[in-house]
């Protein structure tokens, strides 16, 4: 058996982060057992489906690094559908149903005032159509046994068909609904797993049901807890997160993937550098039951984390033409964002502006401006140059190095000063220097 994970997304919206992860976990599970992940657009509903938005989602899986073994889309497929939906009409497995959305929502209103469960109730044998009115089709449950099935999240299950109703699976336009072509699909192309939300368990009963009576052994399901939304100022609606917001925050794919991947898991949280790395390492066993919360501040902490480990290599191509290896190394400790290596680029090499400064410290940054000018360069400038302000000055610590990095870099903060200073070479140094002590 090749296992084969799908992930069914409909055209209609953007990847956000709950899609993300699905996705995500069906891929990881396939690479692991050296199976197939294949993308099925689910675009059945012509009205909220559009070309932009297939577009989209291929784009998104292309940014994130995530490949799929093949593309099917719904919409080329209804032949199939047509095909087996009238096998199980012949079987007596689908039925024509008459009621107005009013009027069930009327029965279900009746049935929960009694204190029934609002199960939809078959029409008896006899009843007539009602003249001129268009039949909606639903799938005819077998009421006998239990269903089970063991999930690799959540264990055992067990639902009572009766108190399931028989699930809507064309409209009365002849339009389908998700259920039935989704265990079309899935018998079709041999997908073996499952992997999706917990608020499908309840579909994956009725679908087991589907797939027995189309003559098929059902996948195996793993149902995830949902993820919600961190507290705090930095939290979004999960449902605007996507990963438009993401590349344009500057986020490294792999940063947003490296929590995904463990995110309501026993495993550590690591930056990871390759899809590879991480499908290694996934397993369902290590899932949990309890809601996983996702804080987008995470995703900013690891892609931090992640940057300070790159080799040059992996970034080259996305860094400023002229970058070198030697200034990556440099930088990379202090990079929250690959954009962020621009702006330490000009602290390096261009112009900066001239900090605010006491005059006490102006003063004294005009003292290392002609200490740095006669300090010999060839060895260790950064070292030198404090030696010789200590002897000069007896000033130490904090009040000796921290106006000398802001003279020098503009920020209070940022790379070890003895490797900055001697990338940035003597003319630039005493100039920044010289501008400081000049400041008012």
């Amino acid at each position: 058996m090749t296992v084969t994970t799908r992930f069914a997304p409909a055209p209609s919206g953007r990847l956000h982060i709950g899609n993300i992860r699905t996705m995500l976990h069906n891929a990881l599970f396939a690479l692991r057992n050296e199976g197939r992940f294949l993308l099925r657009i689910d675009d059945t509903d012509a009205a909220r489906s559009t070309a932009e938005y297939d577009q989209a989602i291929r784009d998104d899986l292309a940014w994130l690094g995530l490949h799929p073994d093949a593309i099917y889309r719904q919409s080329d497929r209804f032949d199939l559908y047509e095909r087996e939906f009238e096998r199980l009409r012949d079987a007596g497995q689908v039925y024509a149903c008459y009621e107005t959305p009013d009027e069930l929502d009327l029965r279900r209103k009746i049935l929960l005032g009694r204190g029934l469960p609002p199960i939809y109730e078959r029409p008896a044998p006899d009843s007539v159509p009602p003249p001129g009115r268009e039949p909606h089709w639903r799938f005819r449950l077998d009421h006998g046994a239990p269903i089970h099935w063991t999930d690799l999240v959540r264990g055992d299950q067990a639902f009572d068909p009766h108190l399931l109703s028989d699930p809507v699976i064309r409209r009365a336009d002849r339009s389908w609904l998700y259920l039935l072509p989704s265990v079309i699909d899935d018998i079709d192309l041999g997908v073996t797993h499952i992997v999706r939300g917990e608020d499908h368990v309840s579909n994956s009963a009725t679908q087991i049901q589907m797939f027995a009576a189309l003559g098929a052994e059902p996948p195996q399901f793993a149902h995830e807890a949902l993820i919600v939304a961190a507290e705090g100022k930095l939290s979004k609606r999960l449902g605007s997160v996507g990963v438009d917001a993401l590349r344009e925050a500057g986020l490294e794919p792999m940063a947003l993937l490296s929590l995904l991947a463990r995110l309501g898991t026993s495993q550590p949280v690591e930056p990871t550098a390759s899809v590879a790395e991480l499908a290694a390492g996934f397993d369902f066993a290590s899932f949990g039951r309890a809601p996983a919360h996702f804080d987008l501040h995470d995703v900013e902490l690891l892609n931090a984390r992640l940057l300070h480990q790159l080799d040059f290599a992996a970034v080259a191509d996305r860094l400023p033409q002229g970058a070198s290896e030697a200034d990556w190394l440099l930088l990379r400790g202090n990079l929250a964002t690959l954009a962020d290596f621009v702006e330490w680029s000009a602290v390096l090499d261009g112009e900066i502006a001239a900090p605010e400064m006491p005059a006490e410290d102006r003063a004294f940054c005009a003292d290392a401006a002609e200490a740095a000018a006669k300090i010999d360069w060839a060895g260790d400038p950064w070292h030198a140059l404090a030696d010789a302000l200590k002897a000069a000055t007896g000033r130490k610590g904090r009040a000796l190095f921290h106006p000398l990095r802001l003279a020098l870099t503009g920020r209070d903060s940022g790379p070890e000063m003895a490797r900055l200073l001697k990338r940035m070479g003597q003319n630039l140094a005493v100039r920044r220097l010289r501008a400081s002590a000049a400041a008012g």
